[in-house]
């Protein structure tokens, strides 16, 4: 494994690097104080090619690999969790799986538009009943006998769902069959009976979009379903494994982002005459942090050469997803520590930083679900790889 980055990460680093601190970082505070989703940004982001970054050219994507994926989402995270979100179901959980499990002609219509950005892509697993526990979901895709689906049901939860064109919706074909009965379509959200609301008061990502989805009668053409029937929760594991990973690459942003301010913090700031650096439980702070973001970048590089080498990495994708969320939320604490009361003022980031890091512990699998992953693992009774 070389951790040593091409010429072509690099230029890629410091083009995202320069993106986000002349476009998002002047506005990040404005922008999350006011709740305001800023589309002038994603549209920025879109024709620097990163919502597409691992679609291949022929499917309107950049065509890069893993390592570059993950250099793009610490970057964009360091910035503002709301725009790592929109990558991570965007491309993480919606384009991936479409680009593994559609068709040729799903492909063109759908994924195209996407990786170059034209259109946005979301993602409906989650179901207030049914999160960590996906064969609990209510939603069904019943189908009739011209062919088609009649899809009921709500999910909530769902990134970008007011804003996107299309979802990769998981329902029940066969509501009888638990987890085997699951399967996956695509759907246009502009279709009659559907309707996308907004999540109002959330504790952070201020500055992103959180709804929920109500599908009434919708009819889905047969040609909207991806892969076969009941091969949903197959499709929805695959891309849970692709959106953790970015969801940890931009997890190690956060980190990244906490040590830095902290730093200038502390090297700014007196106090009995010395800058506050000097102490050593400032020290001991700053020391967690980078220990954080270290052991975290690790794991997200260590998945991102097995992704590239095409071999399955649940069980490395979840240990990172698990260890570089806890080091963000834990790294958020620290640095509004190290502030002190100023961290606890908007006028300084990391209590943006202390928000917006508290959801990535619960989506696309608590830490709960990845210790019991990675115990199982070790105990021998899953088998997350091979």
């Amino acid at each position: 494994m070389n951790l040593d980055l091409t010429d072509e990460q690099l230029a890629i680093q410091e083009t995202v690097r320069e993106f986000v601190d002349r476009r998002i970082m002047p506005v990040a505070q404005e922008n999350d104080i006011n709740h305001h989703l800023d589309m002038g940004i994603i549209e920025g982001m879109a024709e620097l090619g990163l919502l597409g970054p691992v679609i291949p050219t022929e499917y309107g994507g950049s065509g890069l690999d893993y390592v570059s994926e993950a250099l793009i989402c610490e970057e964009i995270e360091r910035g503002e969790s709301a725009f790592r979100t929109l990558i991570s179901v965007h491309v993480g959980l919606n384009s991936l799986s479409l680009l593994r499990f559609g068709t040729e002609q799903q492909k063109q219509r759908y994924l195209v538009p996407m990786a170059k950005g034209e259109k946005l892509g979301c993602f409906g697993l989650t179901e207030p009943a049914a999160g960590s526990d996906v064969a609990a979901m209510l939603t069904t895709a019943i189908r009739q006998d011209d062919g088609t689906y009649l899809l009921n049901g709500q999910k909530s939860w769902i990134s970008y769902a007011t804003e996107a064109a299309y979802c990769l919706v998981f329902a029940k074909t066969d509501p009888a069959a638990a987890h085997k009965g699951i399967s996956a379509f695509m759907i246009e959200l502009d279709w009659d009976g559907i309707e996308a609301r907004q999540i109002p008061n959330k504790l952070g990502i201020w500055a992103g979009s959180t709804g929920e989805m109500f599908f009434d009668n919708v009819q889905v053409p047969a040609e909207n379903l991806v892969g076969a029937e009941g091969e949903g929760f197959k499709i929805a594991m695959h891309s849970l494994d692709q959106g953790r990973f970015t969801v940890a690459a931009g997890a190690v942003g956060v980190v990244r982002a906490c040590l830095e301010a902290s730093v200038k913090y502390a090297n700014e700031r007196k106090t009995f005459g010395q800058e506050i650096g000097k102490y050593q439980f400032v020290q001991d702070m700053i020391a967690d942090m980078v220990m954080g973001y270290e052991t975290s970048r690790l794991l997200v590089m260590q998945a991102a050469y097995l992704k590239n080498k095409g071999v399955r990495n649940t069980r490395e994708t979840s240990l990172a997803k698990w260890q570089a969320t806890e080091s963000a939320f834990k790294a958020a604490h620290l640095a509004i520590q190290v502030h002190g009361a100023y961290g606890y003022s908007a006028e300084y980031p990391v209590e943006r930083y202390f928000r917006n890091s508290r959801a990535p512990i619960i989506y696309e699998g608590t830490t709960q679900i990845h210790k019991m992953m990675q115990a199982e693992h070790a105990l021998g009774y899953r088998k997350l790889n091979g």
